[in-house]
């Protein structure tokens, strides 16, 4: 029930909501022309299996539907070639398509969509992909034989995939699949609640982070909580879109949860990008998969107040050069294991809730005037509420930086009032929204920042000092300034007062009229 309405919602925004030949697709991820036929497919699952185990049902068909498109495209285009190339490995991956063997091609899966033995071709079909494909060993996933999994209900699943679902007609067709992917996971979060929101982070957020970090060409990125990858995904689009290879991109990742971990690795390879993400999920703060490495640019949204964290195994580790973490919240803990890991000229890019921003508890306060005092603190972002799918606290942007342009200083942006509502729960940026703030902190590195108040305001650590440490953008910024109307004080309270006047006089007969229509039906109001 609760998909069909979803899907009527999508389906009404994408052709309902035009400002000024402006759709709203052009201004968010919503939107990629078939999320009906996605959620249809859904639909015809929801009721037979847990949320959890349809969100993967879902993403790997949406993985073989596409990557066998992608190769029976290419297929065809070495058949009409001639030179006999068209079962040739190379032919493809030189092209990054994937080569489907015969076993996993749609056309195989779709001829047994009716038959009992449906689950079991599918999974045979990602095991034959698996075995061609080193990167997605034991990743893709394996569950459609299960007896849980009714067969008639996943037949229909893939007649929708088969009739109604065309991921071939694109030139850039991996961006497609990518959005499709991106689109899913995004809804299944919002189904999945505080679960969904532990392997995605809402597009705009990731946008915003990345357009004002600026990650370049032949550059290291790094997630130490990486979801499903979102961060390198937009990472590199932004090389892209900046005249730059995409694939110069360095990407490493560490992820805890083994189902998330696997949706990352399919995220890039569908994305064709190649990550190191180590070999298998583990505890960043006890299992540290990358010890070694100094990134160029570190973005994560780590879980807000994450405890218990194994602080007391970890009282002797090198990453706490600021303090010791404290055990009930490992916020400081991330923030430092993220410097730690930091090239002399490297920046982060994080999420965390307003409380790291005031905190005392726990040594939380000394270790946040230590990092102040180091210059590291390039700027802090207030972020408006209801951004998020799982959370509805309140959540800042940190951009912290080895090698700041502007010594000794910190930018401060209050963005609470910033963005739109997607829905009734929902918050949004534009892509206006995000230039501003890239261009807000272009402007304060270059040194021509106008501060606004209300807005943004630019702090030394002497005034960060006069405030005992304490990052919160509302303590700099002030309160914006109320453009003054021009009309004088004693006529506009002369107005207000006779309008007031009125509205008293209006409520009174409204009182009067309510008090006869009772008392006409035998109810008086004492």
């Amino acid at each position: 029930m609760c998909f069909l309405t979803l899907a009527e919602k999508i389906d009404k925004m994408a052709c309902a909501y035009t400002f000024g030949g402006l759709k709203m697709a052009d201004k968010t991820n919503a939107n990629i022309g078939f999320e009906k036929q996605l959620w249809d497919a859904a639909c015809v699952l929801w009721g037979h299996i847990p949320a959890a185990e349809y969100r993967k049902v879902i993403i790997g068909l949406i993985f073989l539907r596409y990557i066998s498109a992608a190769f029976e495209k290419r297929y065809n285009e070495l058949v009409a070639d001639g030179d006999g190339f068209e079962d040739d490995i190379d032919a493809y991956t030189m092209e990054n398509v994937f080569f489907v063997p015969e076993e996993a091609r749609w056309s195989t899966i779709a001829s047994a969509a009716h038959t009992p033995e449906i689950g079991t071709v599918i999974d045979n079909a990602m095991r034959a992909i698996e075995a061609d494909n080193k990167v997605l060993k034991n990743v893709l996933p394996k569950n459609y034989a299960s007896p849980d999994l009714d067969k008639r209900v996943l037949g229909e699943v893939v007649d929708i995939f088969t009739n109604n679902i065309d991921m071939s007609d694109t030139e850039a067709s991996e961006d497609l699949l990518g959005r499709t992917y991106e689109y899913c996971i995004a809804q299944f979060a919002e189904k999945e609640g505080v679960g969904g929101g532990e392997f995605y982070t809402p597009s705009s957020v990731v946008k915003t982070l990345v357009s004002i970090l600026r990650p370049f060409e032949n550059c290291r990125v790094y997630d130490c909580c990486c979801g499903s990858g979102g961060m390198f995904v937009q990472s590199a689009k932004f090389i892209e879109a900046h005249s730059g290879n995409r694939d110069s991109i360095s990407v490493y990742g560490q992820e805890a949860n083994a189902d998330t971990w696997k949706m990352a690795k399919i995220n890039m390879a569908i994305r064709g990008i190649d990550a190191d993400f180590g070999p298998y999920q583990a505890d960043t703060f006890t299992n540290d998969l990358h010890p070694t490495l100094k990134a160029d640019f570190i973005l994560a949204n780590p879980p807000f107040n994450y405890h218990p964290w194994n602080q007391e195994k970890l009282l002797d580790d090198v990453r706490w050069k600021y303090g010791i973490p404290p055990a009930g919240n490992a916020n400081y803990a991330w923030i430092q294991h993220m410097i730690h890991h930091l090239a002399p000229n490297g920046k982060i890019g994080l999420v965390l809730a307003n409380g790291a921003l005031s905190t005392q508890s726990g040594g939380e306060g000394e270790i946040r005037k230590k990092m102040v005092e180091d210059d590291l603190v390039e700027g802090i972002v207030a972020l408006p509420t209801q951004l998020f799918y799982s959370v509805t606290i309140p959540v800042t942007l940190w951009f912290i930086s080895k090698n700041k342009k502007q010594k000794g200083k910190t930018l401060f942006v209050d963005a609470r009032k910033m963005g739109y509502m997607l829905d009734r729960k929902h918050r949004d940026f534009t892509d206006e929204d995000i230039q501003k703030l890239a261009d807000t902190f272009t402007q304060f590195q270059n040194g021509t920042l106008e501060e606004v108040k209300g807005f943004c305001a630019v702090a030394d650590i002497q005034e960060i000092e006069k405030q005992d440490f304490i990052l919160t953008p509302g303590r700099y910024v002030g309160i914006e300034e109320i453009e003054d109307d021009g009309e004088p004080f004693e006529k506009k309270m002369e107005r207000l007062t006779s309008e007031l006047s009125d509205m008293f006089a209006k409520s009174h007969e409204l009182e009067e009229e309510i008090r006869k229509k009772l008392g006409a039906i035998g109810y008086e109001v004492k």
